[in-house]
């Protein structure tokens, strides 16, 4: 071994090629990390661009260590939204609690952060938007895997071959699909769908969500800005099976959600209203990813793709970040790809699990499906605004110890 910790064999072959397809957050994260490992790295989206918007994501635990040696950390601090209130409600619009987000979520000492999704994903392709190549507006349509890489034949009908393949786009992976089947195998539904859009901030809002529920329902409105002209709209409804019709046709969401709101009080009826005119709705249901390997060949998965948490965890975001950095720091420390691959899993298959477990955690405070199980989630709540402290956070979110990564060569 190098004084660095990486094989001298890993520095003085010839560069690799990696294809990484998405360009959300685990795969631009894992582009800067092999660059700097010395790989050729290409990114395919099938965005026109980068993607600006999105809901607010939180950076936890073990994530905040890695953008911090990304060296981006403080300008997610100065992006960081810093909620200043929770108000539940009940059926009728009456207040449950006012919290403070801190007590809410728990934290560790004041570094976690919460910014708009799209704040993130603008940083790291500024970060490795010179150093590794963008394919916009395409994606991988076939992956044909030999002894010496992995044949690539896109959408667009370019032709490219590269050493290894890493899948990083998302829950609903085409890469994963490809290589280990349908999604259904893997998917574990959580019992909950949702909806998401923006709406025009009427209400006053600064700064806070408000969050009405009655027994499997919840609707929240989110200011993240001081005078943001729009606000986050949610909509999250206990659905026992999953509607498989509306996960693929838009119509059919819409439907659904109004017919699950109907007759629903405070502003409800005007959310479902805003949902119908919406441009950006996202419909899905709460799941997770579980799979029994996360590589295949050549190909590999990392984020969402492998081990989704569901939103329900509030990990997402972090559990894609750490895995980027521990699957580079894999293929940065053995040039075979098995060894890496299996590297890889050995490091993060308990954090991820870890992780996973907090949903339950999640679906009990913010959306119970019982009376019973409310009014118990009530009184949680009146007792936080009571605490002296903030709770501390979940173990999970910095059970991970990274490694340290080599300079660049």
């Amino acid at each position: 071994m190098t004084p660095t910790g990486l094989s001298t064999d890993v520095r003085t072959t010839a560069k690799r090629k990696i294809l990484i397809s998405g360009a959300g957050i685990s795969g631009p994260a894992l582009a800067y990390w092999l660059h700097r490992a010395g790989c050729a790295v290409t990114v395919v989206e099938k965005a026109g661009g980068p993607r600006d918007g999105g809901y607010p994501i939180d950076i936890r635990g073990t994530a905040t260590e890695v953008v911090r040696r990304m060296g981006i950390l403080p300008h997610l601090r100065d992006a960081h939204i810093d909620s200043r209130r929770c108000t539940f409600l009940n059926a009728d619009g009456g207040e449950v609690a006012l919290v403070d987000p801190r007590a809410l979520a728990g934290g560790a000492g004041g570094q976690d952060l919460e910014v708009r999704r799209g704040d993130l994903a603008a940083l790291l392709h500024a970060l490795v938007r010179d150093d590794v190549e963008f394919l916009f507006g395409d994606s991988a349509d076939t992956l044909d895997q030999h002894g010496q890489g992995v044949d690539v034949t896109f959408r667009s009908g370019r032709q490219r071959t590269f050493d290894l393949v890493v899948g990083a786009d998302g829950m609903h992976s085409q890469t994963r699909d490809s290589l280990f089947g349908s999604e259904e195998q893997f998917h574990r539904y959580l019992g909950y769908c949702f909806a998401v859009f923006t709406m025009p901030n009427t209400f006053g809002l600064s700064r806070e969500l408000v969050m009405w529920n009655t027994p499997g329902k919840a609707a929240a409105l989110y200011a993240v800005g001081d005078d943001d002209g729009e606000l986050h709209a949610f909509l999250n409804f206990h659905q026992s099976e999953a509607p498989p019709g509306a996960l693929r046709d838009p119509g059919a969401q819409r439907d659904l959600v109004a017919t699950v709101y109907a007759g629903a009080g405070w502003e409800v009826p005007g959310m479902v209203g805003a949902m119908r005119d919406a441009d950006d709705l996202f419909f899905d249901t709460a799941g997770q990813i579980r799979m029994p390997r996360w590589s295949s060949g050549r190909v590999v998965l990392v984020g969402d793709a492998a081990y989704a948490p569901s939103f329900l965890t509030g990990q997402g975001t972090s559990l894609a970040l750490a895995g980027a950095y521990m699957l580079a720091h894999a293929l940065a420390t053995h040039r075979d790809h098995t060894a890496a691959f299996a590297a890889y899993e050995r490091g993060l298959r308990e954090f991820a699990a870890m992780n996973q477990a907090l949903a339950g955690k999640g679906a009990t405070r913010l959306f119970p499906t019982t009376a019973r199980a409310l009014e118990q989630r009530n009184t949680m709540l009146r007792e936080l605004v009571t605490l002296p402290s903030a709770p501390a956070a979940p173990p999970a979110h910095s059970a991970l110890t990274l490694p340290e990564f080599a300079p660049m060569p």
